[in-house]
Parts: structure tokens; sequence; C-alpha cells
């Protein structure tokens, strides 16, 4: 079994075009592609759109992360959207969310909850609107068969913890998933944490992978596993 790495962007937009460019730039050079991931509400524009479009025309895939991040109106607490609707409202933002990447010329089969939480009701929705994948804070399900690739995301930190935990993950022959918000990298020290734990991931042999139904930890893997069960790569 060999560890496998995940690198997710999020907040793509034109403000911040130049830094996605780069750190693309840099992962491409190590041979890492990126899930993209957009909130088609607040769906990118302009240049930023074309540059997704170019990525997406490579290994890179695109990932719907939610509607338009509104809170969640089911929570008391205001918990962040998907992380506690019903499968009913779950399935009425899926379809707007799809129709409004239908307008910008996109479409993805893959889903990532903003929160990284899903609620059981959105899971229900997105088999029921066909999502190939859900990639939750806990592991990439594949929704077709039930079954789930165990590995927490882990937003960048810049703390010495986070390369342990990079480090350890890929040499138990784990699921590496690190996110990255893409206001975080103007801070230099973001961006290089991060390409510290891309290397690191790299150097104890992971296999970069995305969150999409052909290349992602729910290909292989998940088909070799019985449905419903759950493959704990990352103990």
């Amino acid at each position: 079994m060999v560890a496998q790495l995940a690198v997710s962007l999020s907040g793509i937009g034109p403000a911040v075009l130049a830094r996605c460019v780069d750190l693309a730039r840099e992962l491409d050079l190590r041979g890492v592609p990126l899930s993209l991931l957009l909130a088609p509400r607040k769906a990118v524009e302009g240049a930023a759109l074309d540059w997704v479009r170019d990525r997406l025309s490579g290994r890179d895939v695109l990932v719907m992360h939610g509607f338009d991040h509104s809170a969640d109106p089911y929570s008391l607490r205001r918990r962040a959207e998907f992380s506690a609707l019903p499968a009913h409202e779950a399935g009425l933002r899926l379809v707007a969310a799809r129709a409004a990447l239908h307008r910008l010329g996109l479409w993805t089969e893959a889903f990532a909850p903003p929160g990284w939480l899903a609620s059981p009701g959105t899971l229900v929705a997105l088999r029921r609107h066909r999502f190939a994948v859900c990639a939750d804070m806990s592991g990439v399900r594949d929704l077709r068969t039930g079954v789930v690739v165990a590995g927490r995301v882990r937003p960048v930190a810049e703390h010495w913890s986070y390369l342990l935990g990079v480090g350890r993950a890929a040499r138990r022959d784990g699921l590496v998933r690190l996110g990255v918000d893409a206001a975080g990298l103007d801070r230099l020290a973001t961006r290089e944490v991060l390409l510290e734990a891309v290397d690191l991931a790299l150097h104890h042999g992971a296999s970069p992978v995305t969150y999409s139904a052909t290349d992602s930890p729910s290909g292989s893997t998940l088909n070799s596993a019985p449905s419903g069960a759950v493959a704990d790569r990352n103990p």
C-alpha cells in the first residue's frame, strides 16, 4: 500500500490570482495536481476563471465547495453551510450550485462542504444527484459504494507539529490531505510550509492524487474494498 497526497486550493479569485498561479507553478514542478475548490455562488470571473479553465485542461480537478457559504439555517449555532441540512434542502442547493457552474461552462461530480462538514442529509442528496466523491473533514467518501478512505484534511499551519503530522501519515502509507486558502498565500511562511509538507510527503513516496472520481483515493483503493467498508489508511 502506497501513501497518497491530495492538495486542495480554495478562495480562488482575481485578487489572489497571482498567488494561485505561483503555487500551481511550484506544484507542477513537483508533479502534484491541485483540487480546485469553488463555491458556485462566489464563482471566479475574468482572468481567474480563464486560469481555472486552463488548469482543468491538465491534471487539476474542480470540486464544488458548497453553494454560497451562507450559515446553515437549520443550525442554532450558525454552523457551516451543509453541516446540518436535511436532504431536501441540501438537494435544492446542489441543484442551484450545478446550475451556477453550468453558466460558467464548468462541471464536476466531486464535492467538499464548507468547513469540511457534511450532514447525513447532504450525503443522501449528493447520492441522489449523482455526485461521485465527497471529501469531508475525516476522509474521502466514494458515494457510489459508501466506502471511505480515512485521512483528515490538514489546513496549513505554521508550526513544527504540522510537518511532523504530515511525515507520520506519509510514513504509515496514509492519505495525506493538505488544504490551503489562497488568501493565506500572501504570507511567505504559509506558502513555504505548504511546499515543505508536499516535499516531505513526496520524499516518503506519496503518490499525488486529486478529489476526482478517476484520480483520487476513491479510485483503485476504494473499489478494492467491499461496499460499505471503511479502508482506514491513516491510523
